[in-house]
């Protein structure tokens, strides 16, 4: 679990759609809890082992869906969301079914909204719902730079974590 746990499981991602197969009305057919870390649930969705993968629980359902939320909202936080840049966030989602596609069309035309995403975060997820933004991105504009000190802000996240995430993900620390 943890954020190497979650990173190390979508850099080798072949698709998040098996993790948000629970969106909408079918998330109450999920187990209302596991015995699972959220990143084992997210990291049994991408790895190539035979083994079957963990089913999430509806919270963690809800997890995946908040950060693919963050996902979208970076990607929107320059300004533009042209073609390339959805087709770089679908190909990370792989097959989804029509109800899942629905929640990324909605997310898509939805207004940027961080302090909706900020109340939405479940206690000790702040770090990998940022991380997640970061992915999504570039972070070759000012809006986006922006984006993500709002974002770390209203976490309430210090610069030292903001550029320790940075680090481990081989970007740019955000502060000097």
């Amino acid at each position: 679990g943890g954020l190497g746990g979650l990173l190390g499981g979508m850099a080798g991602a072949a698709g998040a759609g098996g993790l948000l197969g629970g969106l909408g009305g079918a998330m109450q057919k999920r187990p209302a809890q596991n015995d699972q870390s959220f990143g084992a649930v997210l990291n049994s969705q991408f790895d190539q082992t035979p083994e079957p993968a963990i089913e999430p629980s509806q919270d963690q359902e809800a997890a995946a869906a908040l950060m693919l939320a963050a996902m979208i909202q970076a990607v929107k936080s320059d300004g533009t969301f042209d073609d390339a840049e959805k087709e770089k966030l679908l190909g990370q989602l792989g097959d989804v079914d029509a109800e899942e596609a629905a929640f990324v069309q909605a997310q898509m035309q939805a207004p940027i909204d961080i302090d909706n995403l900020v109340a939405n975060t479940p206690e000790g997820l702040s770090q990998q719902v940022y991380a997640m933004s970061v992915m999504a991105i570039d972070l070759d504009t000012g809006d986006e730079a922006q984006y993500l000190h709002k974002l770390a802000t209203a976490y309430g996240m210090q610069p030292a974590q903001v550029n320790a995430i940075h680090d481990q993900m081989g970007v740019p620390s955000h502060y000097t």
